[in-house]
């Protein structure tokens, strides 16, 4: 095992360059504005704040596109200094060691993450956002190292790695948040807690569609004076560079789009109905891509069983056309509500003409108090069925987040570290939508409708 590696003196790294380095990183990064929940990027980070009896000591085990996008939030929490990072590539150990110390982050960088808990004293927390198919391995490590531990979803591209991560946090009492954002952004537990869970504003919901479409790319390169030795490669598990660059697309890496995408929204669907789904069936395949392993598409049909009876979820993710973007809507007998971690694409409700009224909701401020009116239209053909006319207008939801997408998540995360504080995506609850997606890569593969049983769900 090697001695920790110097990171080279800051200078001529900002932060556009760092997070145009993280959003162009790889399939599972989103776009930077993306990341923020924003089009504009937000204020960059004030400096570190200066160490208190609280203070947290943070490793980061994996730089690259998604490790980049935690740190950028993680500069934003007081009281939360890197004091460690971890990646196998030496541009990346560079890269984020310059960026950090540009902030007053000085932070000892390792290839080996063994290396680091074996060098690191008096760590807090540690933070992986590693390759999928790695996770458990530094996940596990950490938490028998005594550290709690924030790891990027998806837990693991291999449902028994991702049960062994459930077990080793049970063992070693140790938190294990993993990082379903979603489960900690103010507006969607306004609209999923609140109005559809708790006030019933759609009434019975019984249909759910959701999407993320991207347009296509080509494979990640990389600066060939930064190339890893194949002996490095090889001893880290992986072919290529171009397979380390593009690991999502590689069946022993990642769990391709399917995955990377889905994992987040189908969550969703399960967090409104508050159970995860009794069955899949989906189409997909390798259409486009000739340089894949993975699906390029997939569009899946997902059954839920609740007390109102059976409610029906479409989920699609496409990567060669980026036409709407990315966004969730869940529609009941009274109205839909369509919600995005972008604003301008989903972030209101429509109630239904013969609905009870919202006025009640606005004036509790659930709902902002005027709806947004829907230009009607008229057509003199007589196939068009005339109800389209009736929408009541859309309401806006009251709650933004100003802070980047990922930092309520992490911030849930430290406090559940320092005060003990309730996690909001334990890795039993992410182990349920792990299921969800691995298990319908499968229905595409199988071409046959795929029956979960509740006994899966549980690790």
């Amino acid at each position: 095992m090697g001695q920790a590696t110097k990171t080279p003196a800051a200078g001529g790294i900002s932060r556009r360059d760092f997070l145009k380095s993280s959003a162009t990183a790889g399939l599972g990064a989103a776009l930077a504005g993306a990341a923020f929940g924003q089009d504009a990027p937000p204020a960059a980070p004030a400096p570190a704040a200066a160490k208190g009896g609280d203070e947290l000591r943070v490793a980061v085990i994996g730089c690259g596109a998604q490790g980049r996008v935690l740190v950028e939030s993680m500069l934003r929490i007081p009281s939360v200094r890197i004091a460690a990072i971890c990646d196998i590539w030496s541009y990346s150990r560079q890269y984020t060691g310059n960026y950090l110390k540009k902030y007053g982050h000085l932070a000892a960088a390792y290839e080996d993450y063994r290396d680091l808990l074996a060098s690191e004293k008096g760590l807090d927390a540690a933070i992986v956002a590693t390759p999928d198919w790695v996770h458990a391995e530094h996940a596990n490590a950490c938490l028998r190292a005594g550290l709690p531990v924030y790891c990027e979803k998806e837990m693991s591209n291999s449902l028994e790695k991702a049960r062994s991560m459930v077990l080793t946090a049970r063992e070693t009492g140790q938190l294990l948040q993993i990082g379903h954002q979603r489960r900690s952004n103010p507006r969607y537990i306004h609209a999923i807690d609140r109005l559809i869970r708790d006030k019933k504003i759609l009434g019975r919901v019984t249909v759910n569609f959701a999407q993320w479409n991207r347009a296509k790319a080509d494979l990640l390169g990389w600066p060939e004076k930064y190339a890893i030795d194949q002996a490095t490669l090889d001893k880290y598990g992986y072919a290529s560079m171009t397979e380390f660059r593009n690991w999502r697309l590689y069946k022993k890496y990642g769990g391709g789009p399917m995955v990377d995408l889905g994992s987040h929204q189908i969550d969703l669907f399960s967090w409104v109905h508050g159970a995860p789904p009794r069955s899949v069936v989906a189409s997909g395949g390798l259409d486009y891509y000739r340089n894949w392993e993975w699906y390029d598409n997939v569009m899946a049909i997902y059954e839920y069983e609740t007390k109102d009876g059976v409610c029906r979820a479409f989920y699609q993710v496409q990567t060669t056309t980026q036409h709407g973007g990315f966004y969730e809507t869940f529609m009941g007998e009274n109205g839909s509500l369509v919600l995005s971690e972008i604003p301008q694409r989903g972030n209101w409700a429509m109630r239904e003409a013969h609905a009870p009224e919202w006025d009640s909701l606005a004036k509790a401020g659930l709902l902002q108090s005027e709806a947004v009116p829907i230009q009607k239209s008229s057509t003199k053909n007589i196939y068009v069925d005339v109800r389209v006319t009736a929408e009541a207008g859309r309401w806006p939801l009251p709650v933004e987040l100003a802070k980047p997408a990922h930092q309520p998540h992490l911030e849930n995360f430290f406090d559940a570290v320092r005060h003990g504080t309730p996690l909001n995506c334990p890795a039993e609850l992410a182990y349920e939508s792990c299921v969800a997606v691995l298990r319908t890569n499968e229905a595409v593969k199988a071409r046959r409708v795929f029956e979960f049983r509740p006994e899966m769900f549980k690790a």
